[in-house]
């Protein structure tokens, strides 16, 4: 099947069994994703929480449902603590992949068993506690439990080269926070700390103030025999 058509079979809602997409499909799913945010955060129905892994349980569920319910993205789902393609013994808190169809973008195969977008989810700012680091949507100096150290350490999505971060911003606004994380970056730039640099840096591309959502994204490094992978951001003032 050749790409347009695929996209065009895939926008009226039906699918074939297979399905051939171009690359920059991805950035069709990232808008698909942000779309969907403002209206998980401010549904009445919604349970108030404030910790992680229950907003990233609610937004799952969300995306679920928007997915089924919306054609053109109806041949998606989206798992919870889906283990690393690359090491099962790690998590990836949200995971998108085929649902009932095989897809193939840029000459690899995803099957329901394939994750297609590992996700991170955060808070901002990173709760207080014992051996909890504030930077720790990037780096954390006590663990792995840096964000987008996870990344590029390969800890995560090792075997993409490209996933997303989603920020669940809880205090101050998201520019405000774009600013803090390029001071950390520069922080981390000037203590010499492994594989940091300027060029971690994310890049705001859109903020909407009415809805409260932004899209940022950035590039890293990894080993060579990684190659390079790029993250997409999507930020929410809760």
């Amino acid at each position: 099947m050749l790409a347009d058509e695929g996209e065009r079979r895939t926008q009226a809602g039906t699918l074939d069994s297979e399905v051939h997409l171009p690359g920059e499909w991805m950035n069709a799913l990232i808008g698909f994703i942000e779309s969907v945010l403002p209206s998980w955060r401010d549904d009445p129905r919604r349970p108030a929480q404030t910790g992680e892994d229950a907003l990233t349980a609610q937004l799952c569920a969300k995306l679920a449902s928007a997915s089924r319910h919306t054609p053109g993205w109806d041949f998606l789902q989206f798992r919870r603590e889906e283990p690393d393609t690359a090491d099962g013994r790690r998590a990836i808190d949200l995971a998108v992949a085929p649902s009932g169809s095989v897809i193939w973008i840029e000459g690899r195969e995803y099957t329901e068993y394939q994750t297609l977008l590992p996700i991170e989810c955060k808070r901002l700012p990173t709760p207080t506690g014992h051996k909890r680091d504030e930077r720790e949507y990037l780096y954390s100096r006590f663990s792995t439990t840096g964000g987008v150290q996870r990344f590029k350490a390969g800890h995560h999505g090792s075997s993409h080269d490209r996933a997303a971060m989603i920020a669940y911003v809880q205090e101050r606004d998201i520019p405000s926070w774009a600013v803090q994380l390029d001071d950390w970056i520069d922080g981390l730039e000037s203590d010499a700390v492994e594989g940091w640099s300027a060029a971690d840096k994310l890049s705001l591309l859109e903020y909407d103030s009415p809805s409260r959502v932004a899209g940022l994204t950035s590039a890293h490094t990894r080993s060579s025999a990684l190659g390079g992978i790029r993250l997409d951001h999507l930020w929410i003032e809760m």
